[in-house]
């Protein structure tokens, strides 16, 4: 019979095979040959104490039996060319992911999405970083695979109750990923392996006889009667059936704009807004490792910071450790960074965004005559003002070195930066509003305090960081996840505003498929 143990052991008997396997026979009394196979169940670092153990959850094979990666849900897809449309507008997690559910629930997904093919797409998004032109409709945000397409990856959310985040995750290995993403306690494929990924589940869902269309951009929803009868695009397109799944994502303003226009509730929700912070990923391994040489066998290290300054959250967001930062921008008059990182983690930085809890309170007033649109008024205004600071120079970032800005200095030069646009020395403390750089000041000389070493003039801050979350929440009704005005209209993902993420979006996609199926068999 295969036996489970629960084991905290050092890091050179966690992540080598041999090594872990002459341990698990030590710790059995047995000899070495009896053991056919192990297979790790869940894996996470342990750094609280000085000397670092990795915690590990494994069963232990013996004679013939063999170890099976840990797959625990069956996905069966059938034939669905000629079943019920659903009309699918968004090729990101959300989308992608509900298009593979309703095909095992017997309906047919037809995905528009505005941008362009994965592969395409890199060549607008390599001109972002030479800092040439943008294409407003392919970059890091818009496209097949949407924002997490060329992201860092992560897979993991807090937000397990709003789906199956096993189903997740293991697609995600069927199609390529890989196996640790089953087991580690932050899994991470890497930027470079998504697109294939990606690609491989847009063949599934035409395999199985659904339809994708690129470079179509939906401009008008048809209703009847309050009821979804399809939609619109720029390309003279008409699509119908009786239900649309909208998977646009948080950075889709003109969508917004649309429900705007034709009155369908939504409201103003609460996002996050900061910097993306840069250090030297071994100042970052020196501190959580608390050793100068890191052990080759510990990943490159990560950090989670959060805390609470006057009445709202500061908190890091999206840490790519041996990653790097990139222009997230999808119009030419802003700038947005964010942070990537390759499946090897091989860069010499480390960056995560540093951002503070906005409230729709907390909005100036002269936004809030755009009513449900206040928020995104704000965030478009403060992307803008970014674009400003750097002289208006293409992607060129703002940026200041860490020590300078939480002491109110202009930094007189820059360090190195993996920002391929490159940065402009701007005194981001001065020209950020006052409630979120007081606020972001006061959070890292904190952090400071938990991360000796954190607070040093070698990293550096980058404006602005910006797409956290969805500044709108986009109405609809808890048990059927109808749109409360429109029947057969889901909204879903990071752009409906209840999602966050490449899991958790994917996840709310599967839920929003499975309420289709529901209203649409009714």
């Amino acid at each position: 019979m295969p036996k489970q143990l629960q084991l905290n052991i050092p890091p050179e008997s966690a992540y080598n095979e041999e090594v872990i396997t002459n341990f698990v026979a030590s710790c059995l009394k047995i000899n070495r040959s009896e053991i056919s196979g192990i297979r790790i169940n869940k894996r996470s670092v342990d750094a609280r104490k000085r000397e670092i153990k990795i915690n590990v959850l494994l069963t232990v094979f013996f004679g013939n039996q063999k170890p099976t990666p840990l797959i625990t849900n069956k996905f069966i897809y059938q034939n669905v060319e000629n079943k019920p449309p659903v009309i699918i507008v968004g090729a990101g997690p959300a989308g992608i992911f509900a298009a593979l559910r309703l095909i095992e629930l017997g309906l047919k997904p037809v995905i528009i999405e505005q941008g362009k093919n994965i592969f395409e797409r890199k060549r607008d998004i390599a001109k972002i970083n030479r800092n040439e032109s943008i294409n407003s409709l392919s970059n890091y945000c818009f496209g097949q695979g949407g924002a997490g397409a060329f992201s860092d990856g992560k897979l993991y959310t807090r937000s397990t109750k709003k789906g199956n985040i096993s189903r997740i995750l293991e697609i995600l290995y069927l199609n390529g990923a890989p196996e640790n993403v089953l087991y580690d306690a932050h899994p991470h494929i890497g930027s470079e392996k998504l697109p294939d990924i990606i690609e491989k589940l847009i063949n599934t869902i035409l395999i199985y006889g659904g339809q994708v269309y690129y470079n179509t951009k939906m401009t008008d929803i048809i209703t009847k009667n309050k009821k979804v009868v399809g939609c619109i695009t720029a390309n003279d397109l008409e699509f119908q059936a009786k239900a649309m799944i909208l998977a646009t994502g948080h950075a889709a303003r003109d969508v917004y704009e649309l429900l705007h226009t034709k009155n369908l509730k939504m409201e103003a929700a609460g996002f996050a807004m900061g910097v993306r912070v840069e250090h030297l990923q071994s100042q970052i391994n020196t501190i959580q490792y608390h050793s100068l040489l890191k052990n080759k066998y510990l990943p490159v290290a990560a950090y989670s910071l959060t805390t609470q300054i006057d009445e709202r959250g500061v908190y890091s967001f999206c840490m790519c450790p041996g990653g790097q930062i990139v222009p997230a921008v999808s119009a030419e008059d802003e700038i947005v960074v964010n942070g990537m990182s390759s499946s090897t983690r091989n860069s010499p930085f480390a960056n995560s965004g540093m951002v503070v809890e906005i409230q729709p309170e907390d909005v100036p007033q002269k936004f809030h005559q755009f009513g449900e649109l206040a928020c995104l008024r704000y965030q478009q205004h403060l992307e803008k003002l970014a674009f400003i600071n750097n002289g208006n120079n293409n992607r060129t970032a703002p940026a200041q070195r860490l020590l300078d800005f939480a002491t109110g200095k202009l930094s007189s030069d820059l360090p190195k930066t993996s920002y391929l646009p490159g940065l402009i020395s701007s005194p981001l403390h001065f020209w950020l509003p006052e409630s979120i750089s007081d606020r972001l000041r006061k959070g890292f000389l904190f952090f400071d305090r938990l991360m000796r070493g954190y607070l040093t003039n070698e990293a550096v801050v980058v404006g602005v960081e910006s797409r956290t979350s969805s500044p709108i929440r986009i109405l609809r009704d808890k048990e059927t996840m109808q749109h409360v005005d429109i029947k057969g209209f889901f909204p879903c993902g990071e752009g409906s505003g209840y999602a966050g993420g490449i899991t958790s979006s994917a996840m709310d996609g599967e839920n929003a498929a499975v309420k289709v199926a529901e209203f649409m068999f009714l």
